[in-house]
């Protein structure tokens, strides 16, 4: 089950045969393999609070469980009000590149609804947990939150429809979640803090692009503006390319001024792989999925999620390290 789970999490598939138990289904359905996306944003958070000596860790790790819980609801809604409205077909690619937890049969819709109120309720009393702590500054972060996630999908006004589903990303996976996180540590924040979650910001960006590069076409038949339908192909694709090397100089420009430890510098050495995935961004995807490629039809987003793994994990363990340093240092 430990192979099955570690599966499930790299490649948003269980292997191929595997008996999977409610828990690994529900890993699955809950698209849990993207998680790591929302943890790096408040660790972030954490470890800039941390460097100023307000870091409450039994505090921090609620504000992870709760934003993995506001993770968790927003997939299942985007699969349920897609497939009520006809997105999510037999071949539309996130019917193909995953289990669809309403077309494979596992779950019905009532059941679907019902995880997405107990998520949203379990973190409503997180919420209100927070609020007795910093008062009700903490449910301007929340509510944003929650509104863009609802009309994020939903049909033809929704964000995604209308070519601004990429910038609520940015804010979201930025300024609100560190900011967020920061203000529930610490009761207020600064505005460097908000400024310094621009480097991560732009990487879940650029992951959310290449996904709908991947999807352009049949975005473009079923009329889903995303931004790469708006843009087409070239553009989009050098929107991409500009993102990685605006993260690259976001990241020196947050060293040089003190807004991130200069020690997350050390997301050079994720260089070599953003050079890979520059290069296969300038070829076209091929027509068949390679051996062994667990998410065909996508094919972009796959390796751009590998550079954000590696990319992310560099920047926090620089920051943890020399904030480390500093904090035994000063006493």
């Amino acid at each position: 089950m430990a192979n099955t789970i570690k599966t499930i999490l790299d490649t948003c598939n269980p292997p191929a045969g595997a008996h999977l138990n409610w828990f690994a289904k529900w890993l699955v359905i809950i698209r849990a393999c993207v998680f790591s996306m929302t943890v790096f944003s408040p660790l972030i958070a954490i470890l800039l609070a941390w460097r100023t000596g307000q870091t409450d860790w039994i505090r921090a790790l609620l504000v992870i469980l709760g934003l993995l819980l506001a993770h968790a609801a927003n997939n299942v809604l985007n699969d349920l009000m897609d497939y009520r409205s006809g997105v999510d077909t037999p071949d539309y690619y996130r019917v193909k590149y995953s289990f669809h937890p309403l077309t494979s049969g596992w779950v019905t819709q009532r059941q679907l609804f019902g995880a997405f109120l107990l998520f949203s309720l379990l973190d409503l009393g997180l919420l209100l947990y927070f609020i007795s702590l910093r008062g009700w500054g903490v449910a301007v972060y929340a509510l944003a939150g929650f509104f863009i996630s609802a009309v994020y999908v939903g049909g033809r006004y929704s964000l995604k429809h209308l070519g601004l589903g990429e910038i609520a990303v940015f804010f979201v996976w930025g300024p609100l979640m560190v900011g967020g996180t920061y203000f529930v540590i610490a009761g207020s924040v600064p505005w460097k803090v908000y400024l310094a979650s621009i480097p991560y910001a732009l990487m879940v960006t650029t992951i959310l692009m290449a996904k709908h590069i991947d999807k352009l076409e049949k975005d473009r038949e079923k009329k889903i503006h995303t931004l790469p339908v708006i843009l087409g192909h070239s553009r989009a694709m050098a929107v991409v390319k500009g993102l990685i090397v605006l993260f690259y100089v976001a990241v020196v420009a947050g060293a040089i001024t003190n807004m991130l430890p200069l020690a997350a510098l050390l997301v050079f050495f994720s260089i070599p792989r953003a050079r890979s995935v520059w290069r296969l961004l300038s070829q076209p995807r091929p027509t068949s999925p390679p051996a062994n490629w667990p998410i065909w039809p996508l094919w972009y987003v796959g390796y751009c999620f590998h550079l954000i793994r590696l990319a992310g994990a560099l920047l926090l363990g620089g920051m943890f390290g020399q904030i480390l340093i500093e904090r035994l240092w000063l006493g």
